[in-house]
Parts: structure tokens; sequence; C-alpha cells
């Protein structure tokens, strides 16, 4: 089904249609054929579902013209949009701009139910473990089960520990908060910093921006994640280190980064605070429960939060790991956006697969990696407090499903995890959109915005060219401009005769670029809880549909081990033979130019 993905392939004229021997400007890449699969195991590509999908596409697909198929169904919009209405406001999504019929859908969710996605969802809450590949359960959901329904893992209830843990984070908060947790000197806490990476980083720094509105009240937050010194250098410069908090969030704290830099700070905090003893009860610790090293570092076992080996670290916002989250925005704020996670927690569990918006969201996703060869998907929101949604997404998604080997250890015959990108709007229209209207490649995008602005100035005069340009970009992307259209307006702008022709062909747009319009009444804590579940559980769907592992991440490993063999040969005068010809020169001239 993999074939061109070049996007004016889906339109009539010279590009008629997509079939597996289409040539384009640039063939999408494809990965080699795959090991013996076991019996009892079925490959993607093998499945009969995704063949009748892939002969569908291969068929039809010069005849998905959007411009025409709105034209030609009034209640294209009803019927391939969901609305969910919560009680702190309402969700559209709107996926009519997509490549899609009624019978593309449903062969769609034919193939979600051919994979095994509602039986992989149903082991997901009920606690087995499928993390497979560390034999762990995965139980985000459960640090989010506001209902306190039990959910086992190997016969033991995990939310009464949950629900401890969250209690033990409310009294800090209100301590902190409130100014009777002081620093040494006696003075209130103003700023907290949040030393780790990853999943630790990522995702209380993406959720403190996008809530900046509710922080009223709360200290500062900081994050300094990055082992390049300029990242805590420049952080430090700007604390007082009478009314500053530390949060080391760390699984094992093991990670080379988030300990060295917590070294740093404590070597700072003492040098001002001097008594060792007082000095380290202003460091807190988020930790697997199981983690030796905490005690080593010194911290206080009252400052010692714990999370569980069942929740992974792009995923664990929701745990103690938010606790920067629930310092900045208050614990009220933190359980809002916990209780909008477990709302999209229900209705990923419990809607019918072709009203459920993450299977929808995944399956279109499928259909254009698998079917269109693309290999990208711009999350695009129109909110500059949701400037880091993108980034994070970059590891939810990436991290999650960068696979090629299977459940049965076989390599896989067709592509799988997007990469993903994006910048809010309307910045990046000014950027990068050129390549999205007119360039070689489909581009899939997701275009997100509150239809209530935090900050109505000038009459809301600002938001409302805001929201004129996200409906315009989705409109344009869809409709493009035809031919005589580009011509017209050229004529009307009193071009004529060869000036016109010449420029007619780049004034040219062929549009049928699919897109999905999220829109929500405004960003809350419990709607950004509700957004950050609904791409969670996408995620889940796809790692299902292309029978990978979407929860470990052997990926990052490798690259930490030649690490740790390569920093010491840094600090060597020695010469360095023992590596490539290329890293050997690398590490030369950088040992030459470093003093």
């Amino acid at each position: 089904c993999i074939s061109s993905n070049a996007p004016g392939a889906a339109r009539g004229g010279a590009r008629q249609g997509l079939s597996a021997s289409t040539k384009s400007a640039r063939a999408p890449f494809r990965a080699p054929p795959p090991r013996s699969v076991p019996r009892g195991s079925m490959a993607l590509s093998a499945d009969p579902c995704f063949q009748r999908l892939a002969e569908w596409q291969r068929a039809h697909a010069g005849q998905l013209v959007l411009r025409k198929l709105f034209e030609a169904d009034p209640e294209r919009f009803h019927k391939f949009s969901v609305t969910l209405n919560t009680e702190h406001g309402d969700i559209l999504v709107d996926y009519s701009k997509n490549l899609v019929t009624e019978e593309v859908m449903k062969l769609l969710v034919e193939l979600a139910k051919s994979r095994g996605v509602e039986k992989a969802r149903e082991q997901m809450f009920t606690g087995e473990k499928i993390n497979f590949t560390e034999n762990r359960a995965v139980l985000h959901i459960a640090l989010r089960n506001r209902s306190n329904t039990p959910i086992l893992v190997e016969g033991k209830d995990v939310v009464p520990e949950v629900n401890q843990v969250l209690e033990k984070m409310k009294n800090f908060c209100q301590k902190v908060r409130s100014g009777d947790w002081k620093g040494y000197t006696g003075k209130a806490i103003t700023d907290v910093v949040n030393i780790g990476i990853g999943g630790s980083d990522l995702g209380p720094l993406m959720v403190t921006e996008a809530l900046k509105p509710y922080s009223k009240g709360g200290p500062r937050v900081w994050f300094v994640s990055n082992i390049d010194g300029t990242h805590m250098a420049k952080t430090l410069a700007v604390l007082n280190p009478e009314t500053v908090l530390f949060i080391i969030a760390s699984k094992t704290f093991t990670t080379q980064e988030t300990i060295t830099n917590a070294e740093t700070a404590k070597e700072w905090f003492l040098q001002a605070a001097k008594d060792v003893s007082k000095g380290l009860f202003y460091f807190i610790a988020l930790f697997y429960n199981l983690c030796p090293k905490v005690k080593d570092f010194g911290i206080d076992t009252a400052n010692m939060f714990e999370f569980w080996d069942w929740v992974g670290g792009r995923y664990s916002l929701w745990s103690a790991i938010g606790l920067s989250i629930a310092l900045h925005i208050g614990f009220d704020n933190f359980e809002k956006l916990l209780a909008g996670a477990h709302w999209m927690d229900n209705h990923f569990r419990s809607a019918p697969l072709e009203k459920n918006v993450p299977v929808l969201l995944a399956m279109l996703g499928v259909w254009y990696i698998n079917c269109y060869g693309t290999e990208t998907h711009a999350l695009l929101p129109y909110d500059q407090y949701m400037h880091r949604f993108a980034a994070y997404f970059q590891q939810g998604d990436m991290e999650s499903n960068g696979k090629y080997i299977t459940r049965k250890g076989t390599r896989v015959n067709y592509n799988t995890g997007p990469i993903v990108w994006g910048e809010p709007g309307t910045n990046g229209q000014h950027a990068f959109y050129q390549l999205i209207h007119q360039g070689t490649r489909m581009i899939p995008c997701d275009f997100l915005i509150p239809a209530q602005t935090q900050h109505p100035i000038r009459n809301g005069l600002h938001h409302t060219i805001l929201l004129a340009n996200f409906l315009a970009q989705t409109e344009a992307l869809m409709k493009g401009k035809t031919t005589e259209e580009a011509r017209k307006e050229l004529q009307a702008a009193g071009l004529s005769g060869e000036t016109l022709e010449k420029l007619l062909p780049h004034k040219v747009f062929e549009g049928n670029r699919p897109t999905n319009s999220i829109v929500f009444t405004k960003l809350t804590p419990f709607i950004l809880g509700a957004l950050i579940a609904m791409y969670e559980h996408k995620i889940f769907v796809q790692g299902i549909v292309w029978d990978i592992n979407s929860y470990d991440q052997w990926g990052v490993e490798l690259g930490k081990q030649l690490a740790k063999k390569i920093e010491p040969e840094l600090a060597s005068d020695a010469p360095v033979t023992s590596h490539d010809a290329s890293t050997n020169g690398l590490i030369a001239f950088i040992k030459k130019n470093r003093a």
C-alpha cells in the first residue's frame, strides 16, 4: 500500500491516483523484508483487513479530491466530526478534511478490530504486563483514576498507594504555596527548580507553560535538563539560595545528566547554606519506589515522593513527577488536570471505535503512513501557551513508536511511527507552512485552538485574528487554488500576457492536504489533561496496529554506553584509536582545541 507521497498524486490530471507503481519526486522509505514470522502472529502487511484497505486505496485514491467531496456532500462535516461534551467545556474533533470516505473509515475501524485494539486496550486498563520487553504493566491511567476503581497489578490494588502519594503532594504544595515551608533563613519559597531530563522534564515543562494563567500564588518554576553547563549556570545565576527549592526527578537516580546537574546544584546551594543537614532539606526527590541511591544523595526521607515501575517516563507527569506542576498551579488545578485525563480515559475505554477520538486519530495516521507513505506529522497549536506541546509529543510519539521490531522479534516490512514536529500558530505560517502548502511531501497536520482566549485584549481583536488564521489555513490546505482561480486573481491585479503566464504556476495551490481541526472551549487544566490523554491513547492504538511495544525505549541506550567509554578518553592525553576513523578524528580535533 505504501506508494507515492506527493500530495498532488491524489488529484486528477497528470497524476492519476496512487498505486504501487506510481513514481514520485521522493519515494518513501521501504523497510527491508522481515525475518520469517513465527506461526500464530501476523504482520500488518499480511492482515486481510489491511490488504483490503490497501486495495481500496490503489483503486480509488485518485477520486479523493477534498474540494469535490465537500461539494458533493453538504453533510460531510457532520459525518466526519465528533464533539466531546465534558463538564468543563466541549472538544470538537473535525476530521472531515481528510482523504477519507465513509467506506475508508469503515475499513480503518475494521483494521483496528482485526489488529486487536479492543483486547489490548482492556489488557492495559486491567494491569496486564503489556510492556512485554520489560515485563511491566502500563498504568499511567491509574495515576489519574479519579473514580478510585480498583486496578490490580499481580493481584494488588495500586490505587491506594497512588492516593497516598497524591495526598502527600497536596500537603506539601499547601505548605510551600502558603509560605509555611520556608527557606533556610526563614524566607518563603519563591522559586522551584526541577532537575530532570526526558519524561522528567518535558511533561512538567509543557504543562506549566500551558497553564501559566493558573499559577497565581505559586512559586516560579525553572527546568534544568541539559548536561551542557550553560543550562544550569544561567538558571542558578538568577536564583536566591535563601528562597529556592530543588526537585530532582529521576526514576533510578542514575541518569548521568540529572545526577550531574543535581550535584552541581547541591554544591552551589551548600556554599550559601553551609549546614549540610539543613541545606539538603531543600532538595526533593521523585523516584521509583525501589531506588536505594536517593538516600545516598542525602535527601531527607520526608522529602521523597515515589512512583512505580509501571509508570513510563514519558507518561509520568501524572505522578509525583508532576510535583512542579502542582506547586506552580496549585494542587486543586493539578487534580483538574488529572480529572480531564481520566475523562478521556473513560471515553477511550467505552466509546465505540467509530466514535472513539483517539482511535480515529490513530487510524487516520495509519492510513497516511502505511498507504500514502507519509513520514511526518505536524502538531500546530494556535495558542502561545501551548508552545511546548509539539516538543512534548516528539518524545511521546517518537520514543514510543520509533521501533522496527515486532512483538515476535521480527523486523517490520512497513513504516511505523512518524517524525512529529510543529510550532504554535501563527508563527509557523511565516516559517514552514510554505512546504506544507506547496512542497512535494504530504504532511498530515493537527490544528488545535481554544475558542476563548486567556487574554481578550483590545476587545478580543488578537484572538479574532488568530481564529481567522486557524480557519483559513485548514481551508486553504483542503481547497488549494486552481489555475483558473489564480489566473483571475492575477488579471484582477493588472497582469496579462507573458508576465502573467510566467507567474501563474507559482500561484497555483494543489490543495488536498489532509488536516484535523481540534477546537476546545478554553485551555483549562481539565481540557489540557483531556488533550494529552487523547494523544497518549492515539499513540497506544498505533503501536498495537504496528505490533510493536510502545512502552520501552532501548534505542536510547547505545549512545549512553558509548559515551561512558568516550568520556575518560577525552580526559586522557593519549591518542585515541579505538573507534572508527571519523570518531577518532573528531576526538583528536576536540582534544587539540579544547584547552
